[in-house]
Parts: structure tokens; C-alpha cells; sequence
């Protein structure tokens, strides 16, 4: 591997094309279903699918709202006219011999991505964005002589985002990624789900001593966030130790194998001219009004840095932040905390869901969530008016999750509400006080530690029951503080 004096030569320059899967019910031109996550091979096909003799697509007309958020979350609009064409190759697995997708005309042109890393702020372009149908998967049986055809992604909406050439190393790479992810699912366009290839990263990878880009190479079907920054740092170690060598890159398609860690040649790179593309003639072109497209962005959910701004505003840490953000359906219910009852609730709220409270605790926000926005501010407002301990809101919370009841009855099932009764209190302080005599001199005398061993006292005796802030002001009160 080249050393890092020699790696400083290099300028490394990277683009991603990333395919994301629409969050239709059925695929983009025909009926059936566009859930193949546990489905039996080639069990969620038809003849469109199948590319039968005569067979003719009709667009999912789901699909083009869909992509039209996901050119507001790139921050542009969708193109008032866009077209599909026929890309043509032979493969087993796409029965059509060609791959109904957008060239020249596609639905959303330009946009931007802005992240962050390590604090500084990166821009990355959007070259384009174009609707597409999936095609099917082969496997190959290890120790076999043959191959395997699934159909059942055959069709799958794609929506293929290309970057510009504006990321220049693997930390840029992997952070981009993660901020198209967030975007695509915030806005409602993708399920998003990385193990089960609803977003799929493509990286173009590129090193070069002088101000030309080097040969390219692309490295396929990345499908975590990880196997990006991993894959970049591989293919731009790889790429320099080559050139050191004397070496030219071949520009090539490149496979990932995430247990070695490495890319591996898998086939020469097409060019376009090698695809004979052409408008398909049985799929007429997409013309949108300005009407609809005004309808499309009022539709619009609130996206990444909405909820940043928010969190922000409540006074949250921007690490933190990111940790909520980063868990889509947490956000929004803070978001709905905070537009529901305030800044102090939804910091709160914001904190109990960054703590797993149970093994369905994920559920927590989910569509169709067990607890509601409203039993999370009583909750929450039962621990402003120190009803409830902070721990003992967190116990409640638990149960909460299973049940949705009134968290105050769950409180009171559990003797789990506070002592506020200044007499009460007042006793267990002189007893604990009679208990403690070092501790109670140590107070009088200044050193102010031991006040919070006797607050401990009181809570114990009170069976964690007593107002801690009651119980510390009856402390100073009965010394004569």
C-alpha cells in the first residue's frame, strides 16, 4: 500500500449513482406486487414482467409523485416534460432484452446535497434524476455448472440519482450517502431499507496527479453505509498502488465483497452508444402543469434539516441531533412534540427515545405507534411538575410502550408518584437528620456534599417517593440554612 507522502499526490474524485426503490404497492408498469423482500423466486411476476410478445406497459401513476418529492428533497423541481427510452442489453435476467428507463429527458435535472463532515459543511451536485425499471436477479449455486433467474425485481420503480463529481474521500462519500438516505426517507419516497436493496450505491472512483480526471472505476451494489467508505478507501489504494506500479487502470465495472473488503473486476464498462438507446414508443412521455407540481411541494413532509433546526432550537447538542435524526420515525415524533406542547417537552421526549427502553422499544414511532403524542406530554409534563422522578418516568415509559394507557395510572399502579406534601417529607427529613449527625454538622458547617447523601436518605426512607428538590430545601430549613 502507497504511504500517505505518496497518497498526497493524488487527487481522488468520486461520484455515486444511487438507485432507489419506490414506495409504490406495485411495480412501474405493471400490476404486480412490489414487495419481494420474502417472496419465493419468481413468484410476483406477469407477462409485462415477463416480457411476453405483445405485452404493454402502462406507467405506475404513483411513481411520478413520488419522484417529484424526491426532486424537492434535492432541493429542485421535477421537469415540466421527461420521457422513457429503451437501454438495451442481454442479460438472462432481463427477459425484455432492453430496460425501460429515461435518457436524454428525465424527470428532475440539477439539485444539491449538503452534509456535514466533521464539521465542515460539503456540497455535492445532482446531475440528474431518472425513473427506471429494475431488472431481475441471477444467482449462481456455488459448486453448480448453471445460474439461477428471479424475476421478482424485474419492473421494480427505480429512481437512479446521479451526483456530480464533487466527493474526494471516503469520509465525503459515506456522508453523502447517509444524507441522500435521510432525505429519500423523510420525504416519503423510499422504504429506504438498506438490507433489502431498497437504495443501492453505485461508486465512481477516480485518482489523478495532474488536474485531468483519471480512468474510472465503478464499484456496484454497495448497500450499506459502511461498504461505501470502505469500498472508496479499497479502490483509491488499489488505484494509486497501480499507477506507482506503472500500472494503467482499466476502466471497468467492480463487485464488492464486504467480508475481504476488497473490489474485485467483474466486466469491462459500457459506454452509452453501446446501449442503442431510443424513446420508447409504447410509453408516452410525462407532461406535468404547474399546477400539479405546486401540489406536489405542498404535499411535502418535513425533511432532515427542518428537524435540525428544530432540535437545535431546543437547545440539543449537534451530535446528539444527529443521533436523532439519524432514526427517522424519532424525529418526527419530537417534531410533533415540540408543534404539540413546547421546546422543554420535546427535548425531554427527545432523550427518552435516544434510551432503548424494551426489545420493541424501535416501535416506539412507527406508523400506527403504541404511544401517543399526547401520553408522551402528560408524561413528560408530569416530570416538569415533579410528580414523577426522571428514572421513575423512564419506568413508566417502558410500560407506556406496551400499553398506550394513562401514564398517571401507570404511575399510581406502580407507587411510583411523587411525595409533594410538606409535612410528610418533613418527618422522614428529621429523622433522617436525627439518623445522620456527622452528616447533618458537615452540612451546617459548609460543605455542602453531604446535603445530597441526606437528600439520598430521605429518598430511601420515602422509598424514592419524596420531591428530592422539597426534600433538600427542608434540609437546609430544619439546619437552619
Amino acid at each position: 500500500m502507497a504511504s500517505e507522502s505518496v497518497k498526497s499526490q493524488y487527487t481522488v474524485t468520486i461520484g455515486i449513482e444511487c438507485h432507489v426503490q419506490l414506495k409504490t404497492k406495485t411495480k412501474l408498469f405493471s400490476g404486480a406486487d412490489n414487495d419481494a423482500r420474502e417472496a419465493a423466486p419468481n413468484t410476483l411476476v406477469n407477462h409485462i414482467d415477463f416480457g411476453l410478445p405483445g405485452a404493454l406497459p402502462v406507467l405506475n401513476g404513483e411513481a411520478v409523485p413520488l419522484a417529484a418529492k424526491a426532486a424537492f428533497a434535492l432541493g429542485t423541481k421535477p421537469q415540466k416534460f421527461s420521457k422513457f427510452d429503451r437501454k438495451h442489453y442481454f442479460y438472462p435476467d432481463l427477459p425484455m432484452g432492453y430496460q425501460i428507463t429515461q435518457f436524454d429527458e428525465p424527470i428532475i435535472l440539477g439539485g444539491e446535497v449538503t452534509f456535514d463532515v466533521n464539521g465542515e459543511i460539503k456540497h455535492v451536485g445532482i446531475t440528474r434524476a431518472h425513473l427506471e425499471a429494475d431488472a431481475g436477479k441471477s444467482t449462481h449455486p456455488a459448486g453448480r455448472d448453471y445460474s439461477l433467474v428471479d424475476l421478482n425485481r424485474a419492473g421494480t420503480p427505480l429512481l437512479e440519482i446521479v451526483s456530480e463529481p464533487d466527493m474526494h474521500s471516503a469520509a465525503e462519500a459515506k456522508g453523502y450517502a447517509k444524507e441522500l438516505y435521510l432525505r429519500m426517507k423523510y420525504a416519503g419516497v423510499s422504504d429506504a431499507n438498506l438490507y433489502y436493496g431498497n437504495m443501492r450505491f453505485d461508486v465512481n472512483v477516480s485518482v489523478s496527479k495532474t488536474d485531468e480526471w483519471g480512468t474510472r472505476t465503478e464499484t456496484k451494489n454497495l448497500n450499506s453505509f459502511r461498504s461505501v467508505e470502505k469500498a472508496v478507501e479499497y479502490e483509491v489504494n488499489r488505484q494509486i498502488d497501480e499507477l506507482e506500479k506503472g500500472n494503467e487502470i482499466i476502466q471497468e465495472t467492480r463487485g464488492w465483497d464486504d467480508t475481504l473488503l476488497q473490489t474485485f473486476s467483474q466486466r469491462t464498462k459500457e459506454d452509452a452508444h453501446d446501449y442503442r438507446y431510443f424513446p420508447d414508443p409504447d410509453i408516452p412521455p410525462v407532461v406535468l402543469t404547474d399546477e400539479q407540481i405546486a401540489e406536489f411541494e405542498t404535499s411535502m413532509a418535513k425533511l432532515p434539516n427542518d428537524y435540525r433546526e428544530i432540535l437545535l432550537s431546543v437547545g440539543l447538542e449537534k451530535a446528539v441531533i444527529e443521533d436523532i435524526i439519524a432514526v427517522p420515525n424519532t424525529a418526527m415524533t419530537v417534531g410533533r412534540v415540540y408543534e404539540l406542547a413546547g421546546g422543554s417537552h420535546a427535548k425531554r421526549v427527545a432523550f427518552w427515545l435516544l434510551q432503548p427502553q424494551s426489545d420493541d422499544s424501535e416501535d416506539i414511532t412507527e406508523e400506527g405507534q403504541r404511544v401517543s403524542d399526547e401520553n408522551l406530554v402528560k408524561l413528560s409534563q408530569m416530570v416538569e411538575d415533579n410528580k414523577l422522578s426522571s428514572t421513575a418516568a423512564k419506568e413508566v415509559l417502558a410500560d407506556l410502550l406496551k400499553t398506550n394507557d394513562d401514564p398517571e395510572k401507570i404511575a399510581e399502579s406502580k407507587n411510583l408518584l411523587q411525595v409533594s406534601d410538606e409535612g410528610a417529607i418533613a418527618e422522614i427529613v428529621s429523622q433522617v437528620l436525627v439518623d445522620n449527625p456527622k452528616a447533618a454538622e458537615d452540612v451546617k458547617n459548609g460543605e455542602m456534599k453531604a446535603i445530597g447523601f441526606l437528600t439520598g436518605q430521605v429518598m430511601k426512607l420515602s422509598q424514592g417517593k419524596a420531591n428530592p428538590a422539597l426534600a433538600q430545601q427542608l434540609i437546609k430549613k430544619q439546619l437552619g440554612l
